[in-house]
C-alpha cells in the first residue's frame, strides 16, 4: 500500500510543478517556432561561426584553457567537466545558439568541485537506481522501503545541485549575450534588441521547463522502483 502512496504522491508532485511553473505542451512548440525564426536566423548569421564565438567569449571569461569542439550529430551542445572541454551541436540554423555558447562557456568557469560532484554522483544516482531495480527483480531486496527513502534522498540531492548549476548558466546567459553582441559590434542596436528579446521569451519557457525535466527524472526513478517492488512482491 505504501508503494502506491508513494507513486500518487509523485505523479501529484509532478502535476502541482507543471501547473505552478505554467508549463503546457505548447512550450516545447514555441520554442521551437522562436529558435528557428527565419528572420532571427537571418540577423544572427551576420555573426561570426559558432567556435569563434566560443573563443571570443572564453577569452571574455578569462578561461581560454577550454577545448572546444563541434558536432553535427549532437542535439545538444555541453561543457563536460572531465576533459574541460565544450562540445558544439549543431545549432547553425537556431537564432539563440549565441546564448547556448554563453550557457556553456559560463558551465566552464562553475566550481569545479560542484561540477565533478555533479558528474560523479549523477552517475552514482543512476547506478544506485539500476542496482536495486535488479536486487529487487533477483528478490535480493531485504530492506524495499530503506532503499525507497534513501533513493529519494539522492533523488533531492541530485535535483539540488544539478538545478543550482543550471539555473546559475541559464540565468547569466543573457547577459553575457547583451555583453558579446554589443562588444562584437556586427549587429545594429534594433537587431541586438530583437535577438535579446527573443532570448528573454526563451527563457520564459526555457527555465521552469528545465527545472521540471530535472524533477522528472527523479520522480520516473521513484515511480519505477515503486513499481518493480508492487510486481515483484505483491
Amino acid at each position: 500500500m505504501e508503494y502506491i502512496v508513494a507513486i500518487i504522491v509523485s505523479l501529484a508532485f509532478l502535476i502541482i510543478l507543471k501547473f505552478a511553473w505554467n508549463i503546457k505542451v505548447k512550450n516545447l512548440k514555441q520554442i521551437k517556432e522562436i529558435g528557428y525564426n527565419k528572420q532571427l536566423n537571418e540577423i544572427t548569421n551576420k555573426l561570426p561561426e559558432n567556435e569563434q564565438i566560443c573563443k571570443t567569449i572564453l577569452k571574455k571569461l578569462n578561461n581560454e584553457s577550454v577545448v572546444i569542439k563541434q558536432s553535427e550529430n549532437n542535439k545538444s551542445s555541453f561543457y563536460f567537466v572531465l576533459t574541460n572541454s565544450i562540445l558544439i551541436a549543431n545549432i547553425k540554423n537556431t537564432f539563440s545558439r549565441v546564448q547556448t555558447i554563453c550557457h556553456e562557456c559560463l558551465h566552464s568557469i562553475q566550481n569545479r568541485r560542484t561540477l565533478l560532484f555533479n558528474f560523479f554522483f549523477s552517475n552514482i544516482y543512476l547506478i544506485y537506481f539500476l542496482a536495486i531495480c535488479i536486487l529487487t527483480l533477483l528478490k535480493l531486496n531485504f530492506f524495499p522501503m530503506a532503499y525507497l527513502f534513501i533513493l529519494t534522498i539522492l533523488s533531492f540531492i541530485y535535483y539540488a545541485v544539478r538545478s543550482s548549476l543550471e539555473m546559475d548558466a541559464m540565468t547569466k546567459a543573457k547577459p553575457l549575450t547583451k555583453e558579446y553582441l554589443k562588444e562584437e559590434g556586427t549587429l545594429s542596436d534594433e537587431e541586438q534588441e530583437l535577438i535579446l528579446k527573443n532570448c528573454e521569451e526563451i527563457n520564459k519557457i526555457g527555465i521552469p521547463l528545465t527545472n521540471l525535466k530535472l524533477v522528472f527524472n527523479c520522480v520516473w526513478k521513484i515511480i519505477v522502483y515503486c513499481l518493480v517492488v508492487l510486481w515483484t512482491f505483491v
